[in-house]
C-alpha cells in the first residue's frame, strides 16, 4: 500500500455549458510515479461541474488503488479547492451534492492544494484527450430540451438593462442583497424610451425581469407598452457584492485592497460575503436555458443588469470569462441575442441606447 499519494484532477467544458469531460490521476507522493489515471466525457455540463467530477474520480481512484493512504489533492480550480477546504461557502445548488460526494470520499486529513494550470497539465491532458475522442461523435443538438419544433425558429432574447438609479449616478457597487434602489426620474424616462423602441421594433411575446426594484420598475414600462405581464426570473439578478455594496470602486480599493486585488485576478473569487462571477455565469446560463425552453421560437424581453447581460453575451460569443471586463453597457440599453434550436447563438446588437 502506498503511504502517501497525490490526487491531480481537472475538468473542462467547451462552451460552459457544453461538451464536458474530466481527468484524474494518482501519484506516489515520494517517487512521483503514476499509479492510475482516468479521463471520461460527461455530456453537457459547466466547467465547475466537470471539475468536481474530476475530483470525485480522483478520490475514487485513491480509494480503489491506495486504500488507507494519506492524500493531497492538487487542482488548478481555486473554487473547488477553497470550497472543499471549507474556506469558501458552496452557494450554487448544483455544486452541493457533488461537494458532499467528494467530501464523503476524502479521508480525514486530506490536504487541499491549489496549483497553477501549468502544474496540473497531466490531468488537463486527460480532459482534452477525452473531449477530442468524443468530438467526432458530438450530438447535433447538445442543448437538450431546446428543440422548438417551430420550423427552426430561434428564441430571441432582448436584454434590457435597467434605467439609472442614484447608485448608478454615483458609480456605486449595487447588487443583490444590497440597498435595492429604484429608478430616478431620469431612469424612468430612459425606461420609457426603451419600451417604445422595443414596441416599434417588433415587440415581444413575453417579459421576464430580475426581482430587484430597478428592473421591476423598468419592466413595468415595457409591460404597459406591450400589454404583457412580467414574470420574475431570479437567475438574471445582479451579482451580489457583499460588503462592498453601496461603496464606490475607490472606496473599496481603500478599505479592501487585498480582497479587491484577488477579485480582479480571478472570476472564481467572490467579494467578502458576495458572489463570484463564475457563480453568476452558472445561474445566468441556467436562466437562459429556462427562458429558451419556456418560449421556443418566441421573442422575450429580459430586463436585467450589467453583469448578467455581459454573461449572456459571453455565452453567445463562446468567449473566455475575462471578456466581461472589456464590455461597456449603457443604462437602459438593449442587447439582442437569438438562440437557434440547435443551440447556435446569434448576437444581433449590443448596448443600443434608444433615442
Amino acid at each position: 500500500m502506498t503511504a502517501r499519494i497525490i490526487v491531480e484532477a481537472d475538468g473542462g467544458s467547451r462552451g460552459n455549458p457544453g461538451p464536458s469531460a474530466y481527468g484524474a490521476l494518482i501519484r506516489d507522493a515520494v517517487t512521483g510515479a503514476v499509479i492510475a489515471e482516468i479521463g471520461e466525457t460527461i455530456g453537457v455540463a459547466t466547467n465547475n461541474v466537470a471539475e468536481y467530477r474530476g475530483l470525485i474520480a480522483g478520490l475514487e481512484l485513491a480509494r480503489e488503488h491506495a486504500p488507507g493512504a494519506t492524500i493531497e489533492v492538487r487542482m488548478d480550480s481555486k473554487l473547488v479547492i477553497e470550497q472543499m477546504a471549507g474556506r469558501w461557502k458552496i452557494k450554487h445548488a448544483d455544486m452541493r451534492p457533488l461537494a458532499a460526494q467528494a467530501q464523503a470520499l476524502a479521508p480525514e486529513g486530506t490536504v487541499w492544494t491549489w496549483v497553477p494550470r501549468a502544474a496540473n497539465s497531466a490531468a488537463d491532458a486527460l480532459v482534452n484527450a477525452a473531449l477530442d475522442v468524443k468530438a467526432v461523435k458530438k450530438e447535433k443538438n447538445p442543448l437538450v430540451g431546446w428543440k422548438s419544433g417551430l420550423d427552426g425558429a430561434p428564441t430571441t432574447i432582448i436584454l434590457l438593462r435597467h434605467g439609472v438609479t442614484e447608485s448608478t449616478d454615483r458609480k456605486l457597487f449595487c447588487g443583490s442583497g444590497g440597498a435595492d434602489p429604484g429608478l430616478t426620474p431620469v431612469g424612468e424616462e430612459q425606461a420609457k424610451r426603451a419600451a417604445t423602441w422595443i414596441a416599434n421594433h417588433g415587440g415581444a411575446d413575453a417579459i421576464v425581469a430580475s426581482p430587484l426594484q430597478r428592473t421591476r420598475e423598468t419592466a413595468a414600462f415595457v409591460s404597459r407598452e406591450l400589454g404583457l405581464d412580467v414574470e420574475l426570473e431570479a437567475g438574471i439578478a445582479e451579482a451580489a457584492f457583499g460588503e462592498w455594496d453601496g461603496f464606490s470602486f475607490p472606496e473599496v480599493m481603500e478599505r479592501w485592497p487585498s480582497e479587491l486585488e484577488e477579485w480582479l485576478s480571478s472570476t472564481a473569487i467572490a467579494p467578502p460575503g458576495g458572489e463570484a462571477f463564475d457563480a453568476v455565469s452558472e445561474r445566468v446560463t441556467a436562466a437562459r436555458d429556462r427562458i429558451v425552453a419556456a418560449h421556443p421560437g418566441k421573442t422575450v424581453v429580459a430586463v436585467s443588469h450589467v453583469t448578467p447581460i455581459k454573461m449572456m453575451v459571453r455565452l453567445a460569443l463562446d468567449a473566455p470569462m475575462p471578456v466581461i471586463y472589456k464590455m461597456e453597457l449603457a443604462p437602459a440599453s438593449i442587447t439582442t441575442i437569438s438562440w437557434w434550436p440547435d443551440g447556435t447563438p446569434s448576437l444581433r446588437n449590443f448596448s443600443v441606447v434608444p433615442d
